[in-house]
C-alpha cells in the first residue's frame, strides 16, 4: 500500500484522536493535514509502524496547538458564538462521533501534556511507549501524566449518595422534557413557586434575570431549547447539575435546588473552570458516549 493510501485509511482515526485532544473540528483537521505534509516530506523508508508514526506526528502537532492556546489564553464562549460556523462544525462532528460533551469540557481543564497522555492512552489504548514518544519523554513520566489526568477527571469525584442519585434522575427528566418541549411534564417536576435566575450575560436582550412559577419557567424553556439540547448532566462543586456546552465548548452551568423531589430553584451562571466533575459511572461508560446530549 502506498504511503498516501495508508495515511488516508488512517485519517478517520487520526481525526477522532486529534479532535479529542484539541476539542475543535477545524483545529483537528488542520493538525491532521499538517501531519500528512510532514509525513510525506519525511518519507517512510525506515518506518516499521506507520500507524504509530502517524499518531506520534499528529499528537505532537496537537500538543503544540494546545501550548499555543495556553500562552495566549482562551476567551470565554459568548451567546453570539453559539450559532457560528466553528461551533456548528464542532457540534456536527461531536454528534456524529458520539463524543461526551461533558468530557470535552473537562479535558480543557488539564494541562496540554496531561490531555495528550490521557487521550492517547485512556481513550485510544495507545501503549505508553508510544505516548512517551509523542510527548518526547520517558514511559514513567508518560504514565504519571496520564495518572494525574485521570485523577482530575475521575478519581477525585465525590461518591454519589443515594440522595444525589435521585436528584440526578430528576435533572435528567427535566432536561429530557425541555428538549422534547413537554411543558406538562416540566411542570410536574418543579415546585409551584420555583424560581429561575440567570446571569444577564447569558440572556437575550429584554429577558428577565428572574422568572417565578412552574408554568412560567416551563414555558420559557421553549426559547432556550437549542441550548438545552446542548446540556449534559455533571457534578458542579460535588452536586448534581448540568453544563451547556455547544460543540463541547463550555458556555454555562445550570445548578438545581431540589426539595422533597421537586425542583425549587434553577440557577444559570457563566461557566467557571474547576467547578465540575463527571458523574459517577462505571469505568469507560461515559468516555465516548453522549446519551445525555
Amino acid at each position: 500500500m502506498k504511503l498516501v493510501e495508508h495515511f488516508e485509511a488512517s485519517r478517520p482515526r487520526l481525526m477522532s484522536l486529534a479532535h479529542r485532544i484539541v476539542g475543535s473540528y477545524h483545529d483537528a483537521e488542520d493538525a491532521v493535514q499538517t501531519a500528512w505534509t510532514r509525513v510525506q516530506a519525511a518519507g517512510a523508508a525506515d518506518v516499521a509502524n506507520l500507524d504509530g508514526w502517524f499518531t506520534t506526528v499528529t499528537a505532537r502537532l496537537c500538543l503544540d496547538l494546545l501550548r499555543a492556546r495556553e500562552r495566549r489564553g482562551e476567551l470565554p464562549l459568548h451567546s453570539y458564538d453559539i450559532a457560528g460556523g466553528r461551533i456548528s462544525a464542532d457540534e456536527t462532528f461531536l454528534r456524529r462521533e458520539e463524543v461526551s460533551r461533558a468530557l470535552l469540557v473537562l479535558l480543557d481543564e488539564l494541562s496540554p501534556r496531561q490531555r495528550v497522555a490521557y487521550v492517547l492512552h485512556d481513550l485510544f489504548a495507545i501503549p505508553f511507549d508510544q505516548v512517551a514518544a509523542a510527548l518526547d519523554t520517558n514511559t514513567v513520566s508518560a504514565k504519571k501524566l496520564a495518572s494525574r489526568a485521570r485523577a482530575r477527571l475521575r478519581d477525585a469525584r465525590p461518591v454519589v449518595r443515594r440522595h444525589d442519585a435521585e436528584e440526578n434522575e430528576i435533572i435528567e427528566a427535566f432536561l429530557a422534557a425541555a428538549r422534547g418541549g413537554d411543558i406538562a411534564r416540566l411542570v410536574t417536576l418543579m415546585a409551584p413557586d420555583v424560581v429561575r435566575t440567570a446571569d444577564l450575560s447569558l440572556l437575550p436582550a429584554g429577558s428577565a434575570t428572574e422568572v417565578r412559577g412552574a408554568a412560567a419557567v416551563a414555558e420559557e424553556t421553549r426559547i432556550f431549547r437549542d441550548r438545552i439540547a446542548n446540556a449534559a448532566p455533571v457534578l458542579i462543586a460535588g452536586r448534581p447539575g448540568a453544563v451547556i456546552a455547544p460543540g463541547g465548548h463550555a458556555y454555562a452551568l445550570i445548578r438545581f435546588r431540589i426539595d422533597a423531589g421537586l425542583i425549587t430553584k434553577i440557577e444559570i451562571t457563566p461557566y467557571a473552570a474547576g467547578t465540575m466533575s463527571l458523574r459517577d459511572q462505571p469505568r469507560g461508560s461515559a468516555l465516548f458516549g453522549q446519551s445525555s446530549g
